[in-house]
């Protein structure tokens, strides 16, 4: 779109007035009245703009020579500002939604009991004689509310399952973006240095997940970057954008790289597969779809101590009937996709129910009490073992096409019960004569880790540096070139 100002010189044709006159040309400004721009010869050496090639520059005809100088007009930009992610704008009005439902429902109670009786019997009836119109009007909300719901639809990648997605991928890279700065300010004093032995443990195990899933469009186009925290909590978490964060807490709850590597296959699930923006999606969906109920709860309660506990009932049904297992649908599908990627990378897959067992086992000794799964977002230690014992086969399939080295013939499940089971009679029969504990076995015949982890890091040293040599053998040097695996069906 041209500017205002410049349509009548873009159309002005300076070679009616330069043909057969000798002229010399000086510089109007932009500013000057456009009442001197006129068609035909100058008279009196009075001055006519014409535009000339060079953008920004305008001509002005007197006799003599040409002489293109730049405008005096200048043009500002406003610095550029950068819009805040609409996952992070909804979080700031949710909180915003419900306080104008709240409102609502308190303004409609308040209105309906100052009425008078007659003036209620009156509304009453007019609601009954329109009672098909309104229903019509709800029936075509529900069904506008359904299409777009429909036109939101997405397959997740790796499974091919059908979800919800109501914020795209860019969205949730900018949040992810945004989200990293925040926790590199927090963790910004425990990261550990990369030349320490834990931070290049994990970098190689995610370097080598990432080089042997190259397939996957996902895995490739991510820059994945590894950040180690000093903390005791039992917890790994990858962002949307390729962000690992891994607690030492987790370091010493597996046994070997083999676990470390499902571990982190697990997170580097979530983030391949969208997990964050699909929850955040169907949490989004649920709040505004709550909010109606929310302003009927505060419209028809008496009181506002009543409404007060139908809000907090409302929020904990939500949560225990749509959030809370719809979490542990993601985390169960992480377990298995994570299981996959492990695979792939020639991980001893049978070691993955090995380290829930050991966590279930550490949870009872820490005496923390421990929740029911339908209160959770996570599924129960048994039952992780039990899909993933499920699993493990199809897994060992998927190892075996994608050119790994042979396992051991002793299977981690099987030497991590016997040893429980010599824990558990050492500990009934009392401690070793000359040791104020029980002795616990260290490894099996093939090296793996067979005591749980919790109760092996009560003597000696971290146990990653020591291993990272030994297992780096059994999962193949990350920094070698292998063959691209077959894509995951």
């Amino acid at each position: 779109m041209m500017f205002p100002f410049s349509r009548g010189l873009l159309l002005y044709h300076p070679t009616r007035h330069l043909h057969g006159v000798s002229h010399s040309f000086h510089v109007r400004s932009l500013r000057a009245p456009l009442r001197h721009v006129r068609h035909g010869s100058p008279s009196g050496g009075g001055a006519v703009v014409v535009p000339h090639s060079r953008a920004g520059t305008l001509l002005t005809k007197t006799p003599g020579h040409l002489v293109p100088l730049p405008c005096r007009a200048q043009f500002r930009t406003s610095p550029r500002v950068e819009a805040l992610p609409a996952p992070l704008i909804w979080m700031v009005l949710k909180p915003v939604q419900k306080l104008m439902a709240i409102i609502l429902g308190r303004s409609l109670r308040k209105w309906w009991v100052a009425l008078p009786e007659n003036r209620r019997q009156l509304f009453r009836q007019w609601v009954w004689r329109r009672r098909w119109r309104l229903v019509a009007a709800a029936g075509a909300a529900a069904a506008v509310t359904a299409l777009l719901l429909l036109t939101h639809l997405d397959q997740s990648p790796v499974t091919g399952r059908t979800r919800l997605l109501v914020f795209n991928k860019q969205n949730y890279m900018e949040l992810a973006a945004f989200t990293s700065k925040a926790y590199m300010e927090e963790f910004g004093e425990l990261l550990l240095p990369e030349s320490d032995a834990r931070h290049q443990a994990v970098e190689r195990a995610v370097q080598h997940l990432a080089r042997r899933n190259q397939d996957l469009p996902e895995m490739a186009d991510v820059e994945w970057s590894v950040h180690v925290v000093q903390s005791d909590s039992t917890n790994a978490f990858v962002l949307p954008d390729g962000k690992v964060f891994m607690f030492t807490g987790m370091l010493e709850a597996v046994a070997d790289l083999h676990q470390l590597t499902i571990v982190l296959g697990h997170e580097m699930a979530h983030a391949l597969l969208g997990h964050a923006a699909e929850q955040a999606s169907l949490s989004h969906v649920v709040d505004l779809l709550s909010v109606v109920l929310l302003a009927a709860i505060w419209a028809v309660c008496p009181r506002d101590s009543l409404a007060l506990l139908g809000q907090w009932a409302q929020d904990k049904l939500t949560q225990l009937m749509f959030n809370r297992p719809y979490s542990r649908k993601l985390e169960a599908e992480a377990d298995e996709v994570g299981l996959q990627l492990a695979a792939k990378a020639c991980a001893d897959v049978r070691a993955g129910p090995v380290f829930w067992q050991q966590m279930e086992i550490r949870e009872q000794l820490s005496g923390e009490p421990s929740l029911p799964e339908w209160l959770s977002t996570h599924p129960s230690h048994k039952n992780r073992v039990a899909q993933l014992d499920r699993l493990v086969p199809q897994a060992l399939e998927l190892r075996e096409r994608c050119v790994c080295p042979d396992l051991p013939p002793s299977d981690p499940r099987t030497v991590f019960s016997k040893s429980v089971r010599v824990l558990l009679e050492e500990a009934k029969a009392g401690p070793h004569p000359g040791s104020g504990s029980p002795r616990l076995p260290q490894h099996g015949p093939t090296g793996v880790v067979v005591a749980p982890a919790a109760l092996l890091s009560q003597s000696g040293p971290p146990f990653l540096p020591r291993l990272t040599r030994g297992d780096s053998k059994a999962l193949g040097d990350p920094r070698e070139e292998v063959m691209a695996p077959e894509r995951t069906q």
